[in-house]
């Protein structure tokens, strides 16, 4: 077995202390974030002042165990042998005819995520001892850190079999389909009145007795757009960084299986229980029609970037030689997109946007990484296109 080089942007105290915060603090904390959103009004003062008079032992208390239904729900959103399209069919089609109610889903949404919790931390753990005894390939190996090679992991490429790969399960099966899955699900549990303008839901929610709130609606509709793009752009993800150069170990697998279908989607979990009723002024004001032009331009960032490395660079986007308004450019569509999925939500509580402030660190963070790739791979000739190309995210200014 290989060892395996891990460059750190920080010193390695820091680094380590940085890994073991996220290891300890991500759990819990998914947690929080759905006591705050079900059960204290989203509101992260109701919440502290809860803590201060129950100290650790209310986390203890709120703490929802994994029950029985709850890992039956959770192995119903793993489906990744099935197609995006068939998923979400069959899912409203259960609903449709009464066959599953998808508000139980919501209504054990705590059990669930503790199940999501503890399955997999130890699904990462196996995986963790799985490169360790069996790797699929030999591109895999120890830094001689524990820690480090638990959090990054131990294999780009884990398998079991020849076909089934289990980066690609994580990722795109469970985490992207369970983030669709809750979005229709939270959806599907509001049962405020409002007015909202898409035929296919107006006739679901008729035919079921429901009523969706048009801010609910708009969040739903470009949620369901985002994942739906991923999907259809699923053969460019392969060359990502998550994909490409990202090992499959605590930081990739365990986020994509408990961080994505629970804080992804968590502007959503606020609306269920915090109907906005826009109205068509305000809907304008937060006019799902930008939501769905970010989406569309981050589509198409990354189509210019799926065609640039096919043709080698030889290639004009939009006439010009394609150098690009800024190296990570993509990233800007992306988090507008998840402010204007948030806004609908309005300005009472800050927690709904808590995605929007991750995404946005997570991203610039990213982009450092990147380029610090590229940097040691490249050389000079990334030092020449970061001069043609000097900012990194948002032109003009970073």
């Amino acid at each position: 077995m290989g060892t395996a080089e891990k460059s750190t942007v920080h010193s390695m105290v820091v680094t380590l202390a940085s890994m073991i915060s996220l290891l300890t603090l991500c759990p819990p904390f998914v947690i929080l974030l759905w006591y705050t959103m079900v059960h204290a009004d989203g509101s992260i003062a109701l919440s502290w002042e809860y803590f201060k008079q129950h100290g650790f032992q209310g986390l203890k208390t709120i703490w929802p165990l994994p029950s029985l239904t709850a890992w039956k729900l959770s192995s119903l959103m793993a489906n990744g042998m099935q197609a995006y399209v068939v998923t979400l069919v069959t899912y409203l089609s259960l609903w449709w005819f009464g066959i599953f109610n998808p508000a139980i889903v919501y209504d054990h949404l705590g059990e669930i995520y503790s199940a999501l919790i503890v399955g997999s931390f130890v699904f990462c753990i196996l995986l963790h001892i799985k490169g360790y005894l069996v790797p699929s390939s030999t591109d895999s190996g120890s830094s001689g850190n524990l820690i480090i090679d638990f959090y990054w992991g131990m294999e780009l490429y884990p398998r079991i079999g020849k076909s089934f790969d289990i980066k690609v399960f994580t990722n795109c099966r469970f985490g992207m389909m369970s983030w669709a899955v809750l979005s229709l699900t939270y959806c599907i549990k509001q049962n405020a009145s409002g007015c909202f303008s898409l035929t296919f839901l107006r006739i679901i929610a008729v035919r079921r007795n429901r009523h969706v709130s048009d801010s609910m609606l708009v969040n739903t509709i470009l949620m369901l757009v985002y994942v739906s793009k991923f999907f259809w752009w699923e053969s460019g993800y392969w060359n990502t960084m998550d994909i490409a150069h990202d090992r499959a170990g605590f930081y990739i697998c365990w986020g994509c299986l408990v961080w994505v279908p629970s804080v992804y989607t968590s502007p959503g979990m606020y609306l269920v229980n915090h109907p906005v009723n826009l109205g068509l002024s305000v809907t304008c004001s937060v006019d799902p029609r930008r939501g769905l032009l970010c989406i569309y331009i981050n589509y198409d960032c990354d189509w210019q970037r799926q065609h640039f490395r096919k043709t080698n660079g030889r290639c004009s986007i939009w006439g010009k030689t394609p150098w690009g308004l800024a190296r990570h450019f993509h990233y800007v569509p992306e988090i507008l997109a998840s402010f204007f999925w948030t806004a609908p939500a309005l300005f009472s509580h800050c927690l709904p946007y808590f995605y929007v402030v991750y995404l946005t660190i997570l991203l610039t963070d990213r982009a450092k990484r990147d380029d610090d790739r590229c940097s040691t791979k490249y050389g000079k000739y990334w030092k020449m296109y970061c001069q043609r190309v000097p900012y990194r995210i948002v032109p003009g200014v970073y």
